[in-house]
């Protein structure tokens, strides 16, 4: 495996690497690494900048850190797993693939995520979000477990606001504030969490190291559209 310093190689002799399996030390905001890879395995250890693996088509991304804002933006496939925290518009725009945050999230996480037929994105938050999470939600899935966060909110303000496909799936009995009449907020039975949340769960646990019993205790709640309400399947507004 190749290993590059970020600092002395530069982006461009990174990006002829990408798609094999490759190391990058030294990051602290180096913006649009891994943008739109194909392939390949990058590791990645410091902050990488905003931007990080955008259009991702296909790559792998692991980050020993934390990252910036807008990672994962618009990404068509593959996996980005940070072992940290990550800024804002986390994943927005999603088609598919898979985006595994250890930490905390910031506002917009999971904007305009998608889902078309057997393409589905899928974000697992495993802090706390903040506000707007699932903003215009169109498919796909997200859910927050809240880790280390026990009895506190887990989401910001208007979850799901505007969102009319796919699902939040939140590892919390509280509602969250702000919620919109045009979304209903249920429990999520025992079929539901072993069969779709258990899946999910154990592939993120299994990412981090982690056992998969702590991010399953306790029970969860899920956020949808509701589609009695007018134009729901278009918009849900506060």
């Amino acid at each position: 495996m190749k290993v590059f310093d970020i600092r002395k190689d530069g982006l461009e002799a990174i990006k002829e690497h990408e798609n094999e399996e490759i190391a990058i030390t030294g990051c602290l905001g180096e913006r649009y690494i891994g943008c739109g890879m194909k392939s390949g395995i990058m590791h990645i250890k410091g902050t990488p900048g905003n931007g990080l693996a955008a259009y991702l088509d296909g790559g792998t991304v692991y980050v020993d850190g934390n990252a910036q804002d807008a990672a994962a933006d618009t990404m068509n496939a593959g996996l980005v797993a940070v072992r940290g925290s990550a800024g804002d518009a986390l994943a927005y725009g999603m088609r598919s693939g898979r985006v595994y945050i250890l930490g905390d999230a910031g506002y917009r996480a999971g904007v305009h995520m998608k889902a078309y037929e057997d393409n589905k994105s899928i974000l697992v938050i495993g802090g706390r979000s903040g506000s707007f999470l699932g903003e215009y939600l169109a498919g796909g899935i997200i859910v927050v477990l809240g880790l280390g966060h026990d009895g506190e909110d887990i989401t910001g303000y208007f979850c799901g606001n505007g969102m009319y496909a796919g699902t939040i799936y939140l590892r919390t009995d509280k509602t969250p504030k702000n919620l919109s009449d045009k979304l209903i907020r249920r429990n999520v039975g025992e079929e539901e969490k072993e069969n779709i949340l258990k899946p999910i769960i154990a592939d993120f646990a299994s990412v981090f190291s982690m056992p998969v019993s702590d991010c399953l205790k306790g029970g969860f709640i899920a956020i949808e559209a509701d589609k009695t309400k007018s134009y729901s399947q278009l918009y849900a507004a506060v």
